[in-house]
């Protein structure tokens, strides 16, 4: 058990620690949350959110209360502000590992390996957000309900109880939402009602109500619109209407979900079909209670946030683990794979360190790869194709971790190592912050123009200032510094007259202008005799 302890270890400090600085925040949401933990932080106030000293609650405290941890211990910074995910994934992966070496033995290192490795885990633990702090309470509370569920003390029971506090702290009623339709369903499957009187448990209720409700008390006196702003608009309005602009199609989750268990979407998909075949009781399969509740999980995240009017990636992160261990499960009763799945890795693992090696490129040459890297790409992806399939058919599963972790190691490698540098100069405020330092004689207001979300909130972390934003009327009355995009550089000349505007610079990889906007000076006072 050690040595697999120190296996999972080193796999989750390269895949979630390891270059977590290498590029900077990106997106509106991770510079943002970084920025409201720091205001946090500075008035020493763990009960209302703010950003530029006005409450944001959109989001309940958990990851601002874990990023303030993270800046008290080690300063405030852009790898501090990602260093809450990567922690919940970890232990999400510890925990995996000892679900199943007690419930699957044999098949507790694939679980927690695969899980580790896969696209949406290594992502969101790996981002600046709330959805892995969510995710990790979440599997590890339905994790412990199975345990207490499969003859477990009710000690587990405690702990799915405390776990959905901590979903509710980490992202809101969602958590508890999730875990009563998977429990129902399965319950109704089993035709036990009485598992539901059983689960709800009064001690349990008493302790998830200990751990999640003082703040939002205290939150909603110390700010009487927090129910309305968090419950009706950023839950119930998310999810009944289009009103943050993320609407997608009905179907947008099942490829998403497809894409974030890659590189093991081939057996992710051949244990569903083996848990179906069960279900209906087909000669030769086993009907498995745990393969069952893995496949309602799954099936539960994907058709409550299918029906949702806003739709975004990371909503479907608590399924993605639920897949990994059954699909652990199935590879660990198999010495060999089969011709489909062999075929379907090597191809899964061929083109997803292709498209790693091909990004860098993509951000720097705006969808116009040179010939040289893309057949580069193309011909080392072919290589691990045929490299994947050649070794599982000549040595079976017991191959499968290293033939398919080998490329997730390179094609990260590749990214934080190699590729950073492009994704940083393309996606962050980080280097355009840098620049403004660099031009600036002494420190400077800085205001945006037509500018994304992403560049306002990511020079507001990066400069630790409020950033005033035109479009809402927020002209600062001082000479000020402008970012603005290159197309509405004449629209900004045009809106400051009669202030004087001069061009300052640019920062090319994104397209921004630097402009000055200065007062002009007063006209002199005549003079009468």
């Amino acid at each position: 058990m050690l040595i697999e302890l120190l296996t999972i270890a080193g796999f989750c400090a390269f895949l979630f620690y390891f270059g977590l600085s290498a590029f900077g925040l990106v997106g509106a949401d991770e510079p943002r949350y970084a920025q409201i933990a720091r205001e946090m932080l500075e008035r020493h106030d763990l009960v209302t959110p703010t950003l530029y000293g006005k409450p944001w609650l959109e989001k309940p405290p958990l990851y601002y209360w874990r990023a303030m941890e993270t800046y008290w211990a080690v300063g405030v910074s852009d790898w501090a502000a990602r260093l809450p995910s990567a922690t919940a994934a970890s232990f999400m992966v510890v925990v995996i590992y000892f679900f199943l070496r007690r419930f699957r033995p044999g098949a507790q290192l694939n679980g927690a390996l695969m899980t580790a490795a896969c696209v949406g885990v290594i992502g969101f633990a790996r981002g600046a957000g709330t959805d892995m702090l969510l995710a990790a309470a979440f599997v590890v509370g339905m994790l412990a309900w199975f345990t207490w569920y499969a003859g477990g003390r009710r000690l587990w029971l405690v702990f799915f109880y405390f776990f959905m506090a901590l979903g509710m702290l980490a992202k809101g009623p969602v958590a508890l939402v999730l875990a009563a339709l998977i429990i129902v369903i399965f319950a109704l499957v089993g035709r036990d009602a009485r598992l539901l009187t059983r689960t709800l448990w009064l001690p349990g209720i008493l302790l998830f109500l200990a751990v999640s409700l003082p703040w939002y008390v205290a939150v909603q006196l110390q700010n009487p619109q927090f129910l309305r702003e968090f419950i009706l608009q950023h839950n119930l309005g998310r999810f009944a209407t289009n009103l943050y602009h993320h609407r997608q199609p009905f179907w947008y989750f099942v490829p998403v979900l497809l894409l974030g268990v890659m590189p093991w979407t081939a057996l992710v998909i051949a244990g569903w079909v083996e848990t179906i075949r069960g279900w209906h009781g087909q000669p030769g399969v086993r009907k498995d209670t745990l393969a069952k509740f893995l496949l309602i999980w799954t099936a539960v995240v994907v058709v409550f946030f299918s029906m949702s009017a806003s739709k975004l990636p990371g909503y479907i992160l608590p399924a993605v683990p639920a897949c990994t261990v059954l699909a652990a499960d199935w590879v660990s009763r198999r010495e060999r794979l089969g011709w489909t799945v062999v075929i379907a890795q090597g191809a899964l693992s061929g083109t997803l360190l292709a498209l790693a090696l091909l990004y860098p490129n993509l951000l720097v040459y705006r969808h116009r790869v040179p010939g040289e890297a893309r057949w580069l790409a193309l011909g080392i992806g072919a290589l691990v194709v045929l490299a994947t399939v050649s070794t599982l058919t000549r040595k079976g599963a017991a191959a499968l971790r290293l033939v398919v972790l080998t490329p997730v190691i390179i094609g990260l490698a590749f990214l934080l190592r190699i590729g950073a540098p492009a994704i940083d100069n393309a996606l962050s405020a980080r280097p355009v912050a840098r620049e403004i330092t660099r031009m600036e004689g002494r420190p400077v207001q800085v205001a945006v123009f037509k500018a994304a979300r992403e560049t306002e909130y990511g020079l507001a972390f990066y400069r630790n200032q409020a950033i005033p934003r035109f479009e809402r009327g927020e002209v600062p009355a001082q000479d000020h510094l402008v970012v603005v995009p290159e197309a509405y550089a004449d629209e900004l000349a045009k809106m400051v007259r009669p202030r004087r505007i001069s061009r300052l610079g640019g920062f090319t990889p994104q397209r921004l202008e630097f402009f000055w906007v200065s007062t002009p000076p007063a006209m002199p006072m005549e003079h009468h005799h």
